[in-house]
Formats: structure tokens, C-alpha cells, sequence
């Protein structure tokens, strides 16, 4: 049997306590984006479970996407994620 080792950590600890693995990171066939799976995405790349290029390209976002929930998730928190508040948290 062959188990295929993946680059980087296998966890990260968060700064709650809580451990993120690479199973907790949305399907590869993602689609439809809420609010919760990009921000699971992000605090990926934050703490370095996932680098920025292997997020994109196992999702198929852009780097200008993946940017700008950054930027969103750490000026207004993961409610800024939702699609329904693109306006309320758009930055000028």
C-alpha cells in the first residue's frame, strides 16, 4: 500500500488552541465558495499549512481572489467573506 506524503506540516495549531489539518480544507472540487470555506482557506495560508500557490491551484482562484479575503478576513473577520456583504466591506 502507498500513502502519498504531502509537502509541508501535517497540522498547525491555531492560536485558540485548535488544530488545523489539510483534511479540514475544503474539497479540491469546490465550487461554491461560502463564507467559511474561504476562511478555513485563508487561515490555511496564514499559518502555513498551505502555501499561497498550492491554494490556487488546487482551487482554481486567483491570486487577486485569494488576496482579497485576506485582506478581508484580517480588516473585518470572516463576515466579510459572505457574499451578501461584498458592498458592506469593500475596500476603496
Amino acid at each position: 500500500m502507498y500513502i502519498r506524503r504531502e509537502k509541508g506540516p501535517v497540522y498547525v495549531t491555531m492560536a485558540d488552541g485548535s488544530k488545523l489539518t489539510r483534511s479540514d480544507l475544503p474539497p479540491r472540487n469546490t465550487r461554491r465558495w461560502v463564507a467559511r470555506r474561504k476562511a478555513v482557506v485563508v487561515m490555511a495560508v496564514n499559518a502555513g499549512l498551505v502555501s499561497e500557490e498550492e491554494a490556487q491551484e488546487m482551487y482554481g482562484i486567483s491570486s487577486e481572489e485569494l488576496h482579497s479575503w485576506r485582506i478581508a478576513m484580517e480588516t473585518h473577520g470572516a463576515r466579510a467573506l459572505r457574499a451578501t456583504a461584498v458592498q458592506k466591506y469593500r475596500q476603496f
